[in-house]
């Protein structure tokens, strides 16, 4: 159980559910906040985060051979994104990682930092890495800009939109045109003892401020983008999190075939939402085409400029200009598709077919 941030007691404080319990979905004013959050002058309160920590000389080329991501040569401060994938090429975990020349550290979800480290213990054997689950010494602050008040803790930069070495994008926009653009992202590791110190007076957003961005930027979560058959390619994480031309790992041989083949069995859309109505969908509601369901919302949040915004995961077959409705209950929404995924591998700016060509040993 996630324990409460002392930021809670902050005036005006009210407790985020779900994934984000335990930290401040709000301070009484969201939109404000947000605002604040994107222009760089607040930070956000990510205290509830899972941290898993590598130590050990062999920690980088371990992580490597299990990993989706090239990790083997990262330099210290240097930030990436990688994946364990099950056999099937389903992601099981998605972890941001910054290495500081003696230790590797992966930050997770809330609910993911027991599981990673119980699985790492496991995948051990011989070699000379030691894992450990500090969560509860270590806390996360979220901010749009690179705090100089800050320089001396070690910091984690969102790689998204950019396209990694060995990446790949499965949009239908240029990384110049990309709206994640527009949300630079820095997770700050600070000692849990040291949070209120360390935050100061400096203003603080809400976790609804920073999933509103999220959403905006297209940038897929781990828990809520994500079921038990999500493949890298449904979400675009080919570009952050995914090295196509690395060794062997698990879950290599389904990347390989459905990047050759283009078509991902589903695809991140991005939904701006009727915004007549006071209320917003909840996550889990169905998405429809006429009066057949062909997926779910994921994220939901009312944007500071756009209005209500949504993330979904739909059928690649959904036609890319056909006016959804998002149906929560008896309250039905109309939604108007942005792609995010190609639904057709013609469709993906710059696609070369056969990139690569089947698993390397």
């Amino acid at each position: 159980m996630t324990t409460p941030s002392p930021l809670l007691s902050r005036p005006g404080a009210v407790e985020a559910v779900g994934a984000d319990a335990g930290v401040a979905a709000h301070y009484g004013e969201p939109l404000r906040e947000q605002r604040a959050l994107a222009a760089g002058t607040a930070v956000v309160d990510l205290s509830n985060r899972g941290v898993v920590t590598v130590t050990g000389p062999d920690r980088l080329s371990w992580l490597n051979t299990l990993s989706s991501q090239q990790v083997a040569a990262l330099k210290p401060g240097e930030s990436s994104e990688l994946l364990l994938l099950s056999v099937q090429g389903r992601i099981e975990f998605d972890a941001r990682v910054i290495d500081d020349g003696g230790t590797t550290w992966l930050i997770v979800e809330a609910t993911e930092a027991g599981p990673l480290a119980e699985f790492l213990n496991r995948m051990k054997f011989m070699l000379r890495v030691e894992v450990a689950d500090v969560s509860a010494g270590w806390a996360v602050l979220g901010s749009t800009r690179a705090v100089p008040e800050w320089s001396g803790l070690l910091a984690w930069q969102d790689p998204w939109p950019h396209v990694g070495a060995g990446g790949y994008s499965y949009a239908t926009v240029t990384e110049e045109g990309h709206p994640g653009l527009e949300r630079p992202w820095f997770e700050y590791l600070v000692p849990a003892a040291e949070l209120e110190q360390t935050v100061g007076q400096r203003p603080l957003a809400g976790v609804m401020a920073a999933e509103a961005l999220r959403i905006a930027a297209w940038r897929p979560r781990i828990g809520a983008e994500t079921d038990d058959k999500t493949i890298p390619h449904e979400l675009d994480l080919i570009r952050t999190a995914v090295h196509l031309a690395k060794g062997c790992y698990k879950g290599q041989e389904t990347i390989a075939r459905v990047h050759n083949l283009g078509h991902p069995p589903r695809r991140l859309v991005f939904l701006q939402l009727d915004g007549s109505q006071h209320t917003m969908p909840a996550a889990g509601s169905p998405v429809l085409a006429g009066e057949r369901k062909v997926g779910a919302v994921t994220s939901v949040a009312q944007h500071y400029e756009m209005g209500p915004v949504a993330l979904a995961v739909i059928k690649r077959s959904v036609a890319p200009d056909e006016i959804l409705t998002v149906q929560d209950g008896d309250e039905p929404y109309t939604a108007v598709q942005e792609l995010i995924v190609a639904p057709d591998a013609g469709q993906v700016v710059g696609r070369q077919t056969g990139f690569l060509r089947g698993p390397r040993a």
